[in-house]
């Protein structure tokens, strides 16, 4: 056998690292056994991934020198998009504007850019609007028989389902327009729901496809232990139920979206949470001035674990740096709560600043430092560790501090490069 061979996995196709000798792997996300045949005997060892070079190959980043973008993909590619909005609603993390952003993301990539309706999977449904959702589902479709649950409760004395009951039929009838849409448990950003829905994304993408991945919701960080972080810690978006299931670190992020992305797929990550610079792991961050003038900084880790892709193009858009806190607030849209950063990123988009790459990020950065000077925003940090630290309570005041971060699996010209999903 081959050492240092990496074998896609036959389920996922995520790439694993084959031990020297070894005849079969067990991908560690899927479970799936991947069979080696041994062509020893036959024929010579081939290539291990001849798409992708390995990561010492790669040129040091130079803001002078760039890699030349690649072939462009197939114009009648499929495309998908995963949009994930939580508000933590009931909960002492409560968000006001997460929905909206996911609302109004859906809105941009189907009128702007053709990604069809019944190709984006939203997850926004929080679980205590299901269950309300479930209630006036079933009350629409048989409403003699939910009349009969009703006097049963009522006689049984059950209060509080009585009181759920009304709740939803007096205040949620006048929204649901689609109730069949909205009692899928599929929809309710749970961590297994947001892992499935990130397989679904690439799960058989081709060449020229192009795909998308957008979470408003929280972000925090952990200490890492592996030796693969550059300032020592883990990114990690926080689920609905975090609190009980845990995070999603961007190790996995990175192991289920970029590593497994083959040539010719494109793949956006638009990320509005905190400490978001580098979630997906990419292996280079744009850093940006205030003049616009940038380097590329090389973020591989030492440990020489590969954090690029198997050929396809990735290139992440988040809210703040790794450090920063982003926040949710009206400061921008002056009626209602939004996530800042998505709301710069849809605004750079309608008002013409959406050609290239770097002049999406300029327009995002320019509209967050003219709103930092006003104190009237009313913005709310969603870090986590903010809102801990606040007892839930959403701090006003104080302007917008955070700078949205482009990270990308290898260095480009961001001012020549056009901006396309």
């Amino acid at each position: 056998m081959y050492s240092n061979m990496l074998v896609n996995c036959s389920n996922c196709r995520t790439p694993l690292q084959l031990p020297p000798g070894a005849r079969s792997i067990r991908c560690a996300f899927c479970q799936a056994i991947t069979q080696i045949a041994d062509h020893s005997r036959n024929a010579p060892p081939p290539p291990s991934i001849p798409t992708t070079p390995p990561p010492s190959t790669i040129a040091p980043p130079s803001p002078y020198n760039h890699a030349p973008p690649g072939p462009p993909p197939n114009q009648h590619g499929r495309k998908k998009a995963v949009i994930v909005g939580i508000s933590y609603k009931y909960s002492r993390h409560e968000l006001k504007g997460c929905i909206n952003d996911a609302n109004c993301m859906r809105h941009l990539l189907m009128t702007k850019f053709q990604f069809p309706q019944e190709s984006i999977l939203m997850l926004t449904v929080g679980a205590v609007e299901f269950a309300l959702r479930l209630m006036l589902a079933f009350h629409l479709h048989f409403p003699r028989e939910s009349v009969g649950i009703l006097k049963l409760l009522s006689s049984c004395g059950h209060w509080f389902c009585l009181l759920l009951i009304s709740f939803a039929l007096e205040l949620l009838l006048p929204f649901v327009l689609h109730a069949e849409e909205e009692t899928d448990p599929y929809k309710i950003p749970t961590k297994q729901n947001m892992r499935m829905a990130l397989f679904w994304l690439v799960q058989g993408c081709q060449p020229g496809d192009s795909l998308l991945f957008h979470y408003s919701g929280h972000g925090s960080r952990q200490r890492n232990y592996n030796g693969d972080e550059v300032d020592g810690y883990d990114e990690t978006l926080c689920p609905l139920d975090f609190e009980t299931q845990g995070m999603i670190v961007d190790d996995e992020i990175n192991a289920t979206i970029v590593r497994p992305l083959p040539q010719g797929v494109r793949l956006h990550a638009i990320i509005d949470a905190c400490h978001s610079g580098t979630v997906l792991d990419l292996p280079f961050l744009c850093r940006m001035d205030r003049n616009g003038q940038y380097v590329w900084e090389d973020h591989r880790p030492q440990s020489g674990i590969w954090k690029g892709t198997n050929g396809g193009d990735v290139i992440s858009i988040s809210g703040c740096d790794d450090h920063q806190t982003s926040a949710d607030t009206s400061a921008l849209s002056k009626i209602t709560s939004t996530g800042a950063m998505t709301f710069c990123f849809i605004q750079a988009i309608e008002r013409g600043h959406g050609a290239t790459y770097g002049s999406i990020l300029n327009a995002m950065r320019t509209t967050i430092r003219n709103t930092a000077n006003n104190p009237g925003g009313g913005d709310v940090v969603t870090s986590l560790i903010g809102m801990l630290l606040t007892g839930g309570s959403g701090g006003g005041g104080g302007g917008l501090r955070q700078e949205p971060q482009l990270t990308s699996y290898q260095p480009f010209d961001v001012y020549t490069r056009p901006f396309s999903l």
